[in-house]
């Protein structure tokens, strides 16, 4: 693909100012968490991510154990910039994260200094990069002082391996006690990320930190794993999520009271011109007041369709309610 020619690949997305700070981040984030692993198909994956530059997808978010296996999405991603995103490198927001198991013995896991250290040296050499833009503790560790935790991250900023600290999964209480840490560092806390969709409203209760802290919100799950993108109106199709092995959807979670919303808010999407993926994507970015939502894909198609809701962002106050009486 011809870059140079596209000068015009930033004009349909929207940027939003990640808290109170200077980053932005493009409304749609793309997520490398499945499709991008061994059992996945190289050029598919190059696909995605080279359209989703071309749509305005600036940012890409990943993890050391996102594949499978561990570290393969990372290696896949390194290769994809080798050989056509390198030169854009300037124009890119790459994160990654390290908190959840990644490799044996005591060291691969948690939250310890030596564990975000090594993983994060890691992540740079599977892709090939000096920094990452935004480098995660993916979740929080019971078993490691928080202080530990936050001092490694602050460390790795200051040794220019992370240009932004990002938090993931916290609850209100540990988000509110990490910022408090990070301040008396002097290294920020840029990001949050966490769980957030129509139908999973939970951490709305972390937004005073956010917003007190001065932090940008992202949220993965914002279709609920294909729940939320009307795939399931008309049954279980057999090549679906639900239909497989995924232990993140089941077909036990497609009740018939799950199919009445979905339905209903597929009506209310279709009165507004958009689909209920859309409609479900624009939503948590108004209401959960989120700097970007996090889009999962298997085909560039479906990260078309994702984009393409951006053209109808506002809800009238009758959409708002008829929503939220849907949702109750």
């Amino acid at each position: 693909m011809n870059y140079a020619a596209k000068d015009t690949r930033y004009d349909t997305m929207v940027y939003n100012r990640c808290g109170a700070g200077g980053l932005k981040l493009p409304a749609m984030s793309f997520g490398l968490w499945h499709n991008f692993g061994y059992g996945s198909t190289y050029s598919n994956a190059r696909e995605m991510v080279l359209g989703a530059f071309d749509m305005g997808i600036t940012h890409f978010d990943l993890a050391n154990n996102y594949g499978p296996p561990e570290g393969s999405a990372e290696e896949t991603f390194g290769k994809i910039l080798q050989s056509d995103l390198g030169k854009y490198r300037d124009e890119l927001i790459i994160s990654t994260k390290a908190g959840y198991y990644m490799w044996p013995g005591p060291y691969g896991d948690g939250g310890s200094k030596k564990y975000l250290t090594a993983s994060l040296d890691q992540s740079l050499k599977r892709m090939g990069l000096d920094y990452v833009d935004i480098y995660y503790h993916h979740r929080p560790d019971k078993e490691t002082p928080l202080w530990e935790t936050m001092d490694a991250l602050a460390g790795l900023v200051h040794q220019g391996k992370a240009l932004y600290i990002g938090l993931s999964n916290y609850n209100r209480e540990e988000l509110m006690e990490a910022v408090a840490i990070l301040k008396e560092l002097k290294v920020p806390c840029t990001i949050h990320q966490h769980h957030y969709s129509m139908v999973y409203r939970e951490n709305e209760k972390l937004l005073p930190v956010i917003e007190a802290s001065g932090m940008g919100a992202i949220a993965f799950c914002p279709l609920e794993q294909g729940i939320l993108t009307g795939k399931y109106l008309n049954g279980i199709p057999g090549d679906s999520r639900a239909a497989g092995h995924s232990v993140f959807l089941s077909e036990k979670q497609i009740t018939p009271e799950t199919l009445e919303m979905t339905s209903s808010l597929n009506e209310v999407a279709a009165e507004r011109g958009q689909s209920l993926a859309q409609m479900a994507l624009v939503w948590a970015l108004e209401a959960g007041r989120l700097s970007s939502v996090i889009l999962g894909a298997s085909r560039l198609a479906q990260l078309e369709e994702n984009v393409a809701a951006l053209k109808n962002r506002e809800f009238t106050s009758e959409e708002k309610r008829r929503i939220e009486e849907i949702l109750k």
